[in-house]
Parts: C-alpha cells; structure tokens; sequence
C-alpha cells in the first residue's frame, strides 16, 4: 500500500494498542523527567532570590526582571529551530543536544558573580531549553491518536507543577542548609540540581526514539504496526519529507495567528505565575523560610486540577470551552491579591488562580497540534503560535519589579486582565473551528467529495473543538 494511496489499512486494535503502551511506559515517563529538570533549572532562579542571589550578585531595581526579559529573547527565537531539528533529524539527537547544553548552563549558574554574566548564562540556558516542550509535543502527535492526545501533551504542565512543589520543597532543604565550604547556599541550589540532571537525564535519554516507526524498544511486529499506523493516517501525517509548500500554508492559517495571540494573553499569568510565586507570597507579608515550603500545596492543588480537565477534555473531546473556563478562575485569583492587602486572601487567590492555570496552556498546545495536519504544516504552525505566546515571557518578567512591592499590584491586575482578554480570543478560535467544519458538512451533505484543499483543511479532516 502506497502512502498516498486511498486504500483502507486495517491494524489490529490490540496490536495498536500493545504499541501505545510501549510509549507510554518509556518516552512518557522520559518526557516528564526531561520537563521536570528543564523546569527546575530554569524556575529555582526565583527560589534562589530569596536567599540572597540578588545581593551576591549585585542586582538592583529591576535587573532580575531583565534578566528573565532578555532570556526569554531566547526560547522566542529558538522554539521553531529546534522542532524543525526533531523533524530533520529525530528527537532523540535533538532532545539529547539540548540536555546537554542546558546541563551545562545550570552548573554555570552556580558560579555566575555579576550582572552580565548572569544574563549570558541565562540567556543560553533558555535557548537550549526553548523547543523541549513543544518537541515533545510534536513527538507525540506523530505517535498517538488525536483524540487522546491531550493526556500525553499535559506532561508538560504537569511537569511544571512536579517542579514547581519539588523546587520549593528542595530549594527549602538547600536554604536551611546554609552556606557550606564557603560556597552560598543558592550557588549550591545550581550545583546540587547540575548533578541530578546530569544522572537522571543521561539514563532517560537512552529511551527517547528517533521516530514513532523506529523507536528501539519496538519488537519487529511493534515497528510494522506504528509504520502501517502510519499509512493509514497519511492524512494527519503527511509525506515523510518535509514539504515546503506548507510553510506558506501555516503562515496563512488564521488559526495559527489567532491561537498564537490568544496563548500570549493567557501566558502572562502563567509566565508570571511560575517565575514569582515565591516573590508574590513574600510580598504578602510571609517569612523568607516560609515562602518556598509555602509554594508547594498550591502546586498540587494545580497538577490535580491539571489532571482532572485533560482528562474529562480527551473523554468529550473538546478542547475549547474547557480553555475558555479555565480563564476565570485564574483573573479572579489575581484580582483578590489586588483587591486585599491581607495575606491569607492573597494566599487563597493562588489556590484559586491554579484551577485553571495549567489547563488552559496544556489544552492550547493540544489544540493546535492535533488540529494541524500534516506533520510539515504542525512543523511550522505550532511552533509559531508558542513563539507568539512566549513573547509573553517579555511581558509578565517586567511585572514585579521590587520598587511595586510588597503585593505587585499593577503586574496582578494586568495579568488578570489579559485572561479575560484571553477568553474572548480563545472563543473566536472556538467560532472559527466551529465554522470550518460546517461548511465542510455543507460540502458533503450536498454530495461533494473534495473542496481542492489539503491537510486539516480538506474534508477528509475534521477539526477537534
């Protein structure tokens, strides 16, 4: 049977499944140990501030909300090279480059002692971690259905949440450990989690596939199997070569754009969020000693709402109404830390504000990335629309400079109204799926068998709402 061809393959659903289960047991698992240590070494630079990183270095003003703004630079422009590179030449030789680049990043952290070199240092750092997510959510639109997509793509978040409550929780033990061999206790925060991820990293790596139709822990049957899955979803998938022609065709997606701009607004919050939750909770009036221990129930809080949505998201399979009510928890949790100067409301409006934080950027990625077909025009158009969002990044790192504390209330306000900003745009992404797929069952209610469109916008393909 020809790629191409329309000839029906038939693949026996156990078989099918036997192989998913092989996925899911290793480069699942890999995948959420990778974003995990990505996610520790990027975000405990915030954990760090609060026992003494900008006084050792000599930051002032807002120089660590530079920092963070210039880094951010970095995975904007980086995240859609390093895709490509996962297309070219395989996630396992891309993935396992920017480990190692990163690794490395985390040990130079330890031992930055100005300004500059802290903007390097990080700047380098972000850009060796820029496409980690988005290759894995590439990855695993090549290797699983559609429709069960987003419980594979949520790694990512729940990744950021693990992080999140082990970063406080470990950056809580390093602090009281105080300074030791006259080295300060945040520069030993960097050198203890180098050596984690230099361990864990490199036995995860080892389980990272090429592709879906070659991963090594496959049997013969196992291979035959995914590349005949294959086959049957030319459609989704597209030619194994990448076509140029679908370049243009993502740039002239409304739907890239839209879901692009949409993502930025709602990942201010969540940019913000990651960043200064340490800062946010100090500034309501809380301990140093405090503020890290205090970060990691509203972390759990968010992985099991995180869990909860996705779930329900794949069952009904929808992905847009549940984003669009995920967008008001989140303004009305900041909106309490504007509207009280009371820590124990301000502390409540993180519980709050978690509902529905990490759904919304989950269920985003899984939109786009299941929606676009083939695999060149997800190559392009899914990388863009996080670039887009990331630019955020730019924003919400300016948000809580020290001269607005102690309850930041303008960068609280702003990132509450930008979700509701957020809303709105993601149900115009909402309409105009909707819309697409009735003039599609227009078309084949009347008969026709082709509109001279191709990939997810021929009528052979259906758009996920």
């Amino acid at each position: 049977v020809s790629e191409g061809a329309s000839t029906v393959i038939y693949i026996d659903p156990e078989k099918e499944s036997a192989a998913m289960r092989k996925f899911d047991m290793t480069v699942l698992p890999v995948s959420v140990i990778f974003l995990i240590l990505s996610s520790l070494d990027r975000n405990n630079l915030g954990n760090a501030r609060v026992f003494g990183f900008d006084a050792d270095i000599g930051l002032t003003g807002n120089d660590f909300g530079n920092i963070n703004t210039l880094s951010s630079v970095c995975t904007i422009l980086f995240e859609l090279p390093w895709v490509l590179a996962v297309r070219r030449f395989g996630a396992n030789k891309a993935v396992g480059t920017a480990f190692v680049l990163w690794s490395c990043c985390t040990l130079g952290t330890a031992f930055i002692t100005s300004y500059g070199q802290a903007i390097a240092v990080r700047m380098i750092l972000n850009a060796a971690e820029a496409g980690l997510a988005q290759s894995f959510a590439y990855l695993f639109s090549t290797i699983y259905p559609r429709e069960t997509a987003g419980k594979r793509v949520m790694t990512t978040n729940l990744a950021q949440c693990i992080s999140g409550a082990f970063g406080g929780l470990f950056a809580y033990a390093v602090q009281t450990m105080g300074e030791q061999r006259g080295i300060a206790a945040w520069r030993w925060l960097f050198i203890i989690e180098f050596c984690i991820t230099v361990f864990i990293g490199a036995i995860g790596w080892i389980f990272i596939p090429t592709s879906a139709e070659t991963a090594w822990f496959l049997t013969a049957e196992e291979k035959e199997t995914m590349r005949l899955k294959k086959q049957r979803d030319f459609m989704h998938r597209g030619e194994t070569k990448f076509e140029r022609k679908w370049v243009k065709i993502a740039l002239m997606d409304p739907f890239v754009w839209l879901l692009g701009v949409a993502f930025f607004t709602s990942s201010v919050a969540i940019n913000g969020f990651g960043v200064f939750l340490p800062t946010i909770i100090a500034g309501l009036g809380y301990a140093s000693l405090m503020v890290n221990y205090m970060t990691i129930p509203v972390y759990v809080l968010g992985a099991i709402s995180l869990v909860i949505q996705v779930y329900y998201s794949d069952k009904l399979k929808q992905r847009g109404l549940f984003i669009i009510a995920c967008c008001v928890p989140v303004s009305v949790g900041y909106l309490i830390c504007v509207g009280t100067a009371n820590p124990s409301a301000g502390y409540a409006g993180m519980f709050i504000l978690v509902l529905g934080l990490y759904p919304i950027s989950t269920l985003a990625v899984t939109w786009i990335s299941t929606n676009l077909s083939p695999d060149s025009k997800r190559a392009i158009g899914m990388p863009i629309a996080y670039s887009i969002a990331n630019i955020s990044a730019l924003v919400s790192s300016q948000l809580y400079p020290d001269q607005q504390g102690p309850r930041y209330v303008p960068g609280n306000a702003i990132s509450a109204g930008l979700c509701v900003v957020a809303a709105f745009l993601y149900t115009g992404c909402y309409f105009l799926l909707r819309h697409r797929n009735a003039k599609k069952a227009k078309l084949i209610a009347e008969g026709a068998t082709t509109n001279d469109l191709e990939g997810d916008m021929s009528l052979e393909s259906m758009y996920i709402l």
